[in-house]
């Protein structure tokens, strides 16, 4: 009989214990599982923002009326999500005159194009060469739209002339994509005036 009431007991206390561990165990493991949730939450994962497309050996044609106006050549170009495009390698451009001829060329280090602004900006080393009047411009930045056909800077500016060796220095210009004409805007130099009024 003892062993009966024992055994009973002891089924008793092990059904207790039961009560009490299970319900333990589900309340650890969920714990574990809202603090693992929780850290999901707060963890933010940031958007790709790097390019989308590299082209290499790239070459851009501009041209109005079937006539070639403006080529672009570089060796890479990445482009965003946004349309915007980078050119990490030196950027080449030349300027045609309507007849078909190279009238300017450009050189940089790099370059770029912000889409929203309609604007290729070429940087470092910047050089242009109008080659019908002999003059080269030296500038560390330099912007171009498409849309107005304009060049521009804020920054300085070196223009040498090869026919009369004056050297005009000065911070930012204003010019038409040829450079046929152009205006600096703080101007300082050597230039040679013609005399008699």
């Amino acid at each position: 009989m003892s062993d009966v009431i024992s055994n009973t007991c002891n089924k008793m206390v092990f059904r207790f214990e039961n009560r009490l561990f299970i319900p333990g165990i589900i309340l650890c493991l969920s714990c574990m599982l809202f603090a693992c949730e929780e850290a999901k939450k707060t963890k933010k994962v940031n958007p790709y923002s790097g390019p989308i497309e590299e082209i290499n050996d790239v070459r851009l044609l501009y041209s109005e009326a079937a006539k070639l106006k403006v080529k672009l050549t570089t060796a890479k170009q990445f482009r965003y999500s946004n349309d915007d495009r980078r050119y990490p390698k030196p950027v080449n451009i030349v300027f045609y005159n309507p007849t078909g001829e190279e009238v300017t060329t450009i050189r940089s280090d790099s370059g770029r194009y912000d889409k929203a602004k309609d604007v290729y900006v070429v940087m470092g080393n910047v050089v242009v060469v109008n080659k019908q009047k002999q003059e080269k411009l030296l500038t560390p930045e330099l912007n171009w739209k498409p849309q107005t056909k304009k060049v521009y800077t804020e920054k300085r500016v070196t223009i040498l002339s090869q026919l009369t060796g004056e050297k005009l220095y000065g911070i930012g210009l204003d010019a038409n994509q040829d450079f046929s004409q152009y205006a600096i805007r703080k101007p300082t130099g050597v230039f040679n005036v013609e005399g008699g009024i």
